[in-house]
């Protein structure tokens, strides 16, 4: 029989690098996202705070490369799109003043591409999209695009957009039954045409296939301590990486593969130290690195797989 103990030392997946960023000092706001250009082996972080940059750069070894501001408010999520030619960076607003309640893309150097939504309006009209606190993106290589939104807002909704941005289908409404959300806070995609939801207040996980929008499960039995506030799988789509930002953990789940979704098992844990408060994650496709925006901590930590 194994012991609890010989059990965690097998089970140890990740170590927390230490030397990431070389430049922590850089940190001068809250960090509430991170997203990872794994091609170009860039780290991109959006931050809050008075007069500090929005968007900051570094590279994936921790160097600070440079920063930009215009036209983010108050960032809650960011996504890195890359093309076969191109890069661009997806960052959801939040803000309440001219330029918020917005998904914008930008160029990696910060000149601003696209605006969806209505800036500084919130609302939940369809026609324009609008949005009131839309909480993240993901955009997948054909250019569709998965919206969660919000963080709090009028909208509980899970869109999806063509890459001309036109409605292809929207669910969700405010609730706790089936394909209703409370606070629908992160968004990804697996392998296998499914997309996760982190529905944080209903303290679950919603599954929904990503051409036609239909509900394929939930899980909930890991998350009755604090709801999941991330979804991010591993490089090799075997585990969910979730942040449990309440109790400053990050939770490693087993993926399911084709097939029914089942419920969650929890094969690993990290505990983060006391007011971390990690809040989204990105994991770096090609090395598997996990980052974490942690805005108790103010930093963004960088976790690399053994």
């Amino acid at each position: 029989v194994l012991k609890a103990h010989d059990y965690f030392s097998q089970q140890q997946m990740y170590k927390l690098d230490i030397g990431w960023p070389k430049n922590p000092e850089y940190f001068t706001g809250q960090t509430f996202c991170v997203a990872v250009d794994s091609l170009h082996g860039l780290v991109y972080v959006g931050q809050r705070g008075d007069n500090v940059p929005k968007v900051l750069v570094f590279s994936e070894e921790g160097y600070f490369l440079y920063s930009w501001n215009d036209t983010v408010e108050m960032p809650h999520g960011i996504f890195v799109w890359n093309t076969l030619t191109d890069s661009s960076v997806w960052v959801t607003d939040v803000g309440t003043g001219k330029y918020g309640h917005t998904v914008k893309q930008y160029s990696p150097l910060g000149k601003l591409l696209q605006v969806l939504g209505t800036p500084g309006n919130a609302g939940s009209s369809l026609i324009p999209l609008q949005f009131d606190q839309p909480a993240e993106i993901f955009v997948e290589e054909s250019g569709d695009i998965y919206v969660v939104d919000g963080d709090g807002g009028m909208n509980n909704r899970l869109l999806k957009l063509s890459n001309d941005y036109k409605e292809i289908w929207l669910t969700g409404t405010n609730g706790s039954g089936i394909g209703q959300f409370k606070i629908p806070h992160s968004v990804t995609l697996d392998a296998f045409g499914r997309v996760w939801v982190a529905d944080r207040d209903n303290k679950r996980i919603q599954v929904f296939d990503k051409v036609t929008g239909e509900w394929l499960g939930s899980w909930s039995g890991c998350f009755s301590e604090d709801g999941p506030y991330s979804v991010r799988f591993t490089a090799n789509y075997k585990y969910l990486i979730v942040a449990q930002l309440n109790i400053n953990r990050l939770a490693i789940l087993a993926a399911p593969p084709v097939g029914s979704i089942g419920d969650c098992v929890m094969v690993h844990t990290v505990q983060l130290a006391d007011e971390t408060k990690p809040h989204l994650v990105d994991v770096d496709m090609k090395s598997g690195a996990i980052y974490v925006a942690e805005i108790g901590a103010q930093q963004v930590q960088k976790y690399i797989p053994l």
